[in-house]
């Protein structure tokens, strides 16, 4: 089994981080920093806008069980990615919509995926998601590791991660992880 890994941005990380953690084929999920120009960043400082990083998820996934296609698919489902550095009431660069691409392989895959979508008419705005080469990724702090299965009845969880969360797996039942 050859392993691949991913780096996607769509708004906060405890929302991708708790979807992509059901999806089947994904063996291992850690939330951090990518996309800026200051080494090893703190969550503070990421969240005042000026370090350039996005909140993101690196993703270890089977390539075998879910192609990085339909990952970026689940991906596009999950945020809106025609809002420029903001996804609901989350504001600030460190939210934009960002695919940062491991290989030139996964840019071209990227690009297919947006063009795919934005041909579908799904969303009726441009997309936006930044496709860019990933430089390097900075792991969040630990209290950001799982923090929806860690603290569920936190407000922001049962306001946004949830109800996320619940249109996902309604979405994507036959791709869940099974217990």
């Amino acid at each position: 089994m050859a392993i691949e890994q991913a780096t996607l941005g769509g708004g906060c990380f405890w929302c991708l981080d708790a979807v992509f953690r059901d999806l089947r084929g994904i063996s291992h999920v850690v939330s951090g920093y990518a996309g800026g120009q200051v080494a090893r960043p703190s969550y503070e400082a990421v969240c005042t806008g000026r370090t350039g990083h996005a909140e993101v998820v690196q993703i270890d996934f089977d390539p075998a069980t879910l192609s990085y296609g339909d990952l970026l698919r689940v991906f596009f489902a999950i945020h809106d990615p025609t809002t420029l550095n903001r996804q609901g009431h989350d504001a600030g660069t460190q939210y934009r919509s960002i695919i940062l691409t491991h290989s030139p392989e996964q840019e071209a895959a990227a690009r297919a995926v947006i063009a795919e979508i934005a041909a579908s008419g799904i969303w009726e705005k441009k997309i936006v998601t930044e496709v860019t080469p990933l430089a390097e990724f900075y792991p969040a702090e630990e209290y950001h590791q799982n923090y929806f299965a860690k603290n569920p009845n936190a407000g922001y969880c049962r306001a946004v991660v949830a109800p996320k969360v619940a249109k996902f797996r309604q979405a994507f039942l036959s791709r869940l992880v099974t217990s």
